[in-house]
């Protein structure tokens, strides 16, 4: 019997893991959002002295991997493995951006979610004895994004007021079996959730489901309740997702209202800088968490946080095959207890 598991998809770590430091980098518009003052450094255009975008979201994470690393006074030597990812196919801002550090790595895949299960995944092997330090990372790009997914930014296309606005940034952890906290001390994994949407313009309302469906079996699983938390925060739903989530959440019978939040709806003035519903992307919760909620932690600000990713598990060739867009939440547990 797995003696960690508690309830459905939960798992208690005995030997809760610390994040010993986080790093994050963003673009222009992130940096001009109200989060600014937070992230450790602000890009001053996207190529970010790079010939392409997608060169640029690589060096983004390179960038990032190295300053986690000087913040948490480690080298890449003391580094047990690294998880990462991002949304570009087979995942090449990670692979490129991370080929040169020389420590084993997992690339990740859960698109806008990717951010909370590399931390799942990495606080597992921490717990488990497996590494003494490993490195959560992740990183998205508008510009990359778009082209990618949508349409080339040459043509000016129309975006829906439910469209969100992938941010331009990346964010990583250290997570170590030293140190004194903040402690992740419970992840709960999400599972699959697709309830049939198919317009690829309203992602929040696609992941909304799952955000919801972790969230609430992360309640039965153990034990607590809204208030436990100092803040609940999903990533990305933005505007259009947050207010389904927190609606639908209400009618199972909790009440998050006074605690939660979205990561898409904090990192960008929605009235000052037309972002429409908020922002997404692997980015945009790793950034938010590694950089605003991070220090909040440290300060004593907030003690106890459950960070919930969400991330939209479609592709461009699922949709053009008239596929709906199945999504995923993971949520993990942090607290400046042990308890």
């Amino acid at each position: 019997m797995a003696a960690k598991k508690i309830g459905k998809q939960t798992v208690k770590l005995q030997n809760p893991p610390s994040i010993i430091a986080t790093a994050s980098i963003v673009g222009p518009k992130e940096g001009e959002g109200p989060l600014r003052l937070y992230f450790d450094e602000i890009i001053e255009d996207e190529f970010f002295g790079e010939k392409t975008w997608e060169k640029a979201e690589s060096k983004l994470m390179r960038e990032t991997f190295a300053k986690v690393l000087k913040k948490a006074n480690k080298t890449a030597e003391n580094i047990d493995y690294i998880f990462a990812g991002d949304l570009l196919n087979q995942c090449v801002a990670a692979n490129f951006g991370l080929r040169e550090s020389g420590v084993p790595f997992f690339g990740v895949f859960g698109a806008c979610s990717t951010m909370a299960e590399s931390m799942s995944l990495g606080s597992l092997l921490v717990d488990g004895g497996f590494a003494d330090n490993v490195v959560c990372i992740t990183s998205s790009h508008f510009c990359s994004a778009e082209k990618q997914f949508r349409f080339p930014l040459e043509l000016g296309t129309q975006r829906p007021p439910t469209a969100q606005w992938t941010v331009t940034g990346s964010g990583g952890a250290v997570i170590s079996n030293k140190g004194g906290g903040p402690y992740i001390t419970h992840i709960t994994t999400g599972k699959i959730v697709d309830m049939g949407i198919k317009d690829v313009n309203n992602m929040g309302a696609a992941m909304a489901p799952a955000a919801i469906d972790t969230i609430v079996t992360h309640f039965e699983d153990t034990g607590f309740k809204p208030e436990n938390y100092d803040l609940i925060v999903t990533g990305d739903l933005g505007a259009v997702g947050k207010e389904i989530c927190d609606e639908l959440i209400r009618e199972q019978g909790y009440n998050i209202s006074s605690v939660y939040n979205d990561c898409g709806v904090m990192i960008y003035d929605r009235k000052k800088q037309d972002t429409h519903a908020g922002g997404s992307g692997c980015g945009c919760s790793a950034t938010v968490f590694a950089g605003f909620i991070y220090k909040k932690l440290l300060e004593g600000v907030i003690n106890n946080v459950l960070f919930v990713a969400t991330g939209a598990l479609l592709s461009t060739t699922s949709s053009q095959q008239g596929e709906s867009i199945p999504s995923i939440a993971h949520a993990v547990r942090i607290s400046n207890s042990i308890s």
